[in-house]
């Protein structure tokens, strides 16, 4: 969002010795918990530098925020507090608003959009006191905004400011003094960061400037949304036009004055990192917490794997503030999908004939295919599939492999159209000559190594393949979906074929009358008597509909 202008310009700004007195005289701990520096042998393995995660995700509402929040609610006056006080957020600020007057007895107003996340909404109804509400305005982050600020004109409440405020800038800062009590036997040599606003890499990067500038303090954000970083580079504020929204807890406009003036002073330099980047640091997280950190809270891992990729960093001691775990659970599938970068994703064509699958599939293996899509054309055979490679110089490996053989390999791993939208498009309507003597199967069979490769070679060469789709989700089950010509004279070896995929532990469904596979997957038939065209529905290939008929 766009946030509030001159909350830190109202009143004289504090000087970095008058920060260091804030900080020390925060009163966060009458409801924050002094988090675990978690050292992350996962991460540290992989970077080749002792990683260390600051856990804001144990604060009691899953963020840093309720650090500064308390912190500026707590040092009102109590004419202030009787008045009331009133916050906007789409999330972990208010959920920290609502946590802080509740604690201290206050009535709160909290704005957020209409269109917040219910899981959002209801996280911060759960910590609101009887004397507080929650109230949805706007249809975006700018109209609730404008919502909060009539709110103070109206009614006199004191704004809570999630960023640029000293007193939450001192707050978030309480998290610089934390690491460097938790570091006395070593030598850190950069802490990270994630950026929204700037107020965690103000306080911190104010505080461990001061107190050990050899530190250096490095602030890290969405590629789509990188406010601080655009500001710092050109000496002054600049409001971005709009922001994406994946990493929607460090997705701000403009970032704040006075957050912006402490950066200017503290911050030795800004990394920016993709949304796969991003995701491949939850996944990262996880294996080191076992806990889902959301896109904003893996923020700072991110920017840590990036910095020590681009410097060729080893043997260093980084610190990454894990800022928050307030995910949403239908963000996980798409996390799951972007997250693995060992997967690189290609296109390759190959001849239309019986028994190319299985020549493409052993130029990878032992490599697993953890996607296939192809639909029959006439043409040469248009392939869109994804591999795991154990390594960048193994990746390069098979595509030069792939290169030799003539498959033509088009790399797409950084293709955003084809990761979002073309490995679901794949296909479409083949020509109805091609696909006259054709039966759609779905098989099911145990998803283990090498398990694709045994199906692939239980293919008959005397059935050509017309379409197959092949997606790996980690399930203990894989799922393909096959098109297969099948003439009418090798029906009886057809369904002998099925029978001996049924031994080996194989099920299968016969789909060619499934209207999904009708409506998109043939061309439609010339018009009939009402002048209406609709698709030629093949005859099934098989009396019964399943395997289970077989058994």
């Amino acid at each position: 969002g766009q946030g509030f202008r001159g909350c830190a310009t109202t009143a004289r700004k504090p000087d970095e010795y008058a920060y260091i007195k804030m900080i020390l005289n925060a009163k966060v701990y009458d409801v924050c918990k002094r988090t675990e520096l978690h050292h992350a042998p996962s991460l540290s393995a992989t970077t080749g530098n002792k990683v260390l995660l600051k856990r804001e995700d144990q604060q009691s509402v899953y963020s840093f925020k309720l650090r500064g929040a308390y912190n500026k609610i707590v040092n009102l006056t109590p004419e202030q507090k009787a008045r009331g006080i009133c916050a906007c957020s789409a999330g972990n600020h208010a959920q920290g608003v609502a946590y802080a007057a509740s604690a201290l007895g206050i009535s709160a107003k909290i704005f957020m959009p209409s269109i917040a996340p219910s899981v959002k909404v209801n996280s911060v109804r759960r910590f609101v006191n009887e004397q507080s509400e929650v109230i949805l305005e706007g249809n975006n982050y700018d109209e609730a905004a404008a919502a909060t600020m009539r709110c103070v004109e109206e009614e006199g409440r004191v704004l809570v400011h999630p960023f640029d405020d000293p007193l939450v800038i001192a707050g978030q800062g309480t998290i610089g003094k934390e690491i460097l009590e938790q570091t006395t036997a070593e030598e850190v040599d950069a802490v990270f960061c994630c950026v929204g606003g700037g107020g965690l890499l103000s306080g911190v990067g104010a505080f461990l400037k001061m107190m050990k500038p050899s530190i250096k303090v490095i602030g890290v954000e969405a590629r789509d949304a990188a406010g601080m970083t655009e500001s710092l580079r050109q000496n002054e504020v600049v409001e971005l036009s709009q922001v994406g929204l994946f990493a929607d807890g460090a997705a701000v406009r403009r970032v704040g004055d006075e957050t912006f003036r402490l950066c200017q002073m503290y911050v030795d330099e800004m990394i920016t990192v993709s949304t796969d980047d991003i995701c491949a640091a939850i996944k990262d997280s996880f294996l080191d917490t076992r806990v889902v950190m959301e896109p904003a809270g893996a923020l700072a891992v991110a920017g840590l794997k990036k910095y020590a990729q681009m410097y060729s960093c080893k043997g260093n001691t980084f610190v990454a503030v894990c800022s928050g775990a307030n995910m949403d659970f239908d963000r996980l599938r798409f996390v799951s999908e972007r997250a693995d970068q060992s997967e690189t994703l290609v296109a390759v064509q190959i001849p239309e004939r019986s028994g190319s699958f299985i020549e493409l599939y052993k130029k990878i293996y032992p490599r697993s295919v953890t996607e296939f899509s192809y639909r029959i054309s006439g043409d040469t055979a248009s392939i869109f599939m994804s591999f795991q490679a154990t390594s960048q110089e193994d990746q390069a490996s098979v595509m030069s492999s792939l290169v030799k053989a003539g498959y033509e390999p088009l790399d797409l791993h950084e293709n955003e159209l084809a990761k979002t939208h073309g490995r679901h498009l794949v296909g479409g309507r083949a020509p109805a000559a091609l696909t006259e003597e054709e039966g759609l199967f779905s098989f099911d069979f145990p998803e283990k190594p090498g398990a694709l490769l045994r199906f692939l070679e239980h293919l008959p060469k005397s059935f050509n393949v017309s379409l197959f789709h092949y997606r790996s989700h980690g399930a203990d089950v894989a799922r393909v979906l096959v098109g297969l010509q099948v003439p009418v004279k090798l029906r009886g070896e057809f369904r002998d074929y099925l029978a001996y995929l049924v031994s080996k532990g194989y099920s299968w469904r016969e789909e060619t009358e499934n209207e999904v596979y009708c409506r998109f997957l043939l061309q439609p038939v010339e018009a009939n008597m009402s002048g209406r065209s609709r698709p030629r529905r093949p005859p099934p290939l098989t009396l019964m509909g399943s395997s289970v008929d077989y058994i």
